[in-house]
């Protein structure tokens, strides 16, 4: 997939039966599987997003010379999983209280993001922010930032099912195994 702009993505996630969320929360490595795995969800791609430089590389994103935040884009179903049980699940995967990290991946370009491709997804994200803060759920602040959906670029191929195709591999056995695991007992009801 390459550049869209906002008319086709807005025609994209109005026309037919799905619609597309963009959400940052930390290495796209770790959101990627999670997603995929949720039942509802009919496609997921790990991509670029939020930066100010065109067609930007996993390098240059890493070193944080872009402004990109590392980004999954999911389609979805909304007759079989609404965005708020999405949204509830990407909640629970990730620390929205931490800005521009996860654990021990620091950098703009891990910060906890919801691109929104329209004011309905915009409220929806509102309204579930504002009810785990009532709820208090989190130790702080929730830092998540709420914006429109911005330019989108896809990552390069390998970066694509990373987990699937590496799940050996030290950063995938440590730090996304867990948390898949996690994610799986706390959603049974909801995977494929």
């Amino acid at each position: 997939m390459g550049q869209q702009t906002m008319t086709e993505r807005q025609q994209d996630w109005q026309g037919g039966a799905s619609e597309t969320i963009i959400l940052g929360g930390g290495c796209f490595w770790c959101l990627e599987p999670v997603f995929r795995d949720l039942r509802g969800v009919t496609s997921v791609e790990s991509g670029y997003a939020g930066g100010h430089v065109e067609h930007p590389d996993y390098e240059a994103v890493c070193r944080g010379d872009t402004g990109h935040a590392e980004v999954v884009k999911v389609e979805f179903d909304p007759a079989q999983i609404g965005l708020e049980d999405l949204l509830n699940v990407f909640f629970a995967i990730h620390d929205p209280t931490t800005p521009n990290r996860q654990g021990n991946d620091v950098g703009t370009q891990y910060r906890s993001v919801i691109f929104y491709a329209d004011e309905r997804q915009a409220g929806i994200a509102r309204e579930v922010m504002d009810g785990l803060r009532r709820e208090q759920v989190f130790g702080a602040p929730i830092v998540t930032d709420l914006s429109p959906a911005p330019v989108y670029y896809p990552a390069e191929d390998y970066h694509q099912r990373y987990y699937d195709q590496h799940p050996n591999q030290g950063y995938c056995a440590v730090i996304i195994a867990p948390k898949l695991a996690k994610f799986r007992t706390l959603y049974r009801d909801r995977l494929k």
